[in-house]
């Protein structure tokens, strides 16, 4: 009796190929990221950033490297199914017969899933980018509150958020945010705005005073303007009767 070495036939290698470089590259990925957060975690605050660049730069190959080596195994390991291949009807020979190997579509799909989702992420956060295409800009408010209405005493008791998206920004009150214009005292604020989006709402709490809202009707992704643009009003009204103005400037 006579054994025959076993041949493997791959199916599709070209896509063998471009799954495990996928796999490869996805496992390095994981286990660098892996590695730095873990080391940024473990170091606890880290007010410079220096803590942070040293994992990302120089410990996160580290975990790279393994990672590599774990994405190609997982693909040897779950990537690949290997079958006998039936034999001819007219086969008499008792030889073992060949294999056949294939990919294996959970592995494929899921590998698959993964690359697009990253891919799209990157997409979104280094090429269209969600973030002003010139920086940060600058919001300056100014709310006109009803003549005969009081402004409050303290500082903590204005409370302004800027909602942008899906985020919420709290305004800064600066030394001199107590005004007037003639008889109507104005409270004056600042905030940074940083995503491109049409949602943008000013919010003003005041004690005693139900939250009112205002939407500010500025472009997705606002181009920057020497010093401020001029000053504007919200469209729509506040059921107190404060009035809301703004500005737009590139924060510098």
């Amino acid at each position: 009796m006579v054994r025959t070495a076993i041949p493997i036939r791959a199916t599709n290698p070209h896509m063998r190929f471009i799954l495990g470089l996928l796999s490869a590259l996805l496992g390095a990925l994981a286990g660098w990221s892996a590695l730095a957060a873990l080391v940024i975690a473990l170091a606890g605050p880290d007010r410079d950033g220096g803590i942070a660049m040293g994992a990302f730069f120089d410990i996160g190959p580290i975990g790279g490297v393994v990672g590599l080596i774990a994405g190609i195994w997982l693909f040897v390991r779950f990537g690949l199914v290997r079958t006998a291949a039936p034999k001819p009807p007219t086969e008499t020979s008792d030889a073992t017969p060949p294999r056949t190997t294939r990919l294996s579509a959970p592995f494929a799909v899921t590998v698959l899933l993964i690359a697009a989702l990253l891919g799209y992420w990157g997409w979104y956060e280094l090429i269209r980018s969600p973030y002003l295409s010139h920086g940060y800009m600058t919001l300056q408010i100014e709310f006109r509150l009803p003549a005969g209405m009081t402004l409050p005493d303290k500082a903590e008791d204005v409370r302004i958020e800027v909602e942008e998206a899906t985020g919420y920004a709290n305004a800064m009150l600066p030394p001199n945010w107590r005004a007037h214009d003639g008889d109507r005292k104005a409270i004056i604020a600042s905030a940074s705005l940083a995503y491109k989006t049409r949602h943008r709402v000013v919010n003003l709490t005041l004690p005693g005073v139900p939250t009112q809202s205002w939407p500010i009707g500025l472009p997705s992704d606002p181009d920057p303007t020497p010093g401020f643009s001029p000053w504007r009003m919200a469209s729509e009204p506040s059921p107190a009767k404060i009035e809301m103005h703004f500005r737009l400037g590139a924060d510098r």
